[in-house]
């Protein structure tokens, strides 16, 4: 196995737990019960699913924009600024189109929306180019601080 897989490995170790509490539970309410690393962990994995899927703008259509905030301060604090740059500038685009972004849709005015917000299909290559560089930086925190996974 490549050092790649190693690292999806480790990660979905790290993550599996919690998206098996998370389903139990149903619910996002228990976060606040997780260490910052669990945190920006479980929802790092969201935010991934999300935006390989259909990018910031299924996120934020799916509700998961709520995970923004912590995940970026959890980044800056785990020295990630790169990619904490990036969820902000996802921020900001939401903030400025709120009504717009978070209104339901059908699927034609789902699709509508990626041709009227241009400005995430550069975020959106950006947060790939950056996701393996932000993982192995994430697990480099992982294995420094393993209690905060260990509970």
């Amino acid at each position: 196995m490549n050092r790649e897989g190693k690292e999806e490995e480790l990660f979905d170790l790290l993550t599996q737990p919690l998206h098996m509490e998370l389903y139990a539970r149903g619910t996002f309410d228990f976060m606040d019960e997780l260490s910052d690393g669990q945190q920006l962990f479980l929802a790092f994995d969201y935010i991934r699913m999300q935006v390989g899927q259909g990018g910031f703008i299924q996120l934020i259509q799916n509700g998961y924009i709520g995970l923004l905030p912590p995940a970026i301060e959890q980044l800056i604090m785990m020295g990630i600024n790169e990619m904490a740059g990036v969820l902000d500038d996802v921020l900001k685009v939401f903030v400025l189109n709120r009504e717009m972004l978070t209104r339901a849709t059908s699927v034609e005015e789902f699709a509508r929306l990626y041709e009227e917000f241009k400005e995430f299909e550069e975020i959106d290559e950006r947060f790939a180019r950056l996701s393996e560089k932000a993982l192995k930086e994430m697990l480099r925190y992982a294995v420094t601080h393993t209690e905060e996974f260990c509970k």
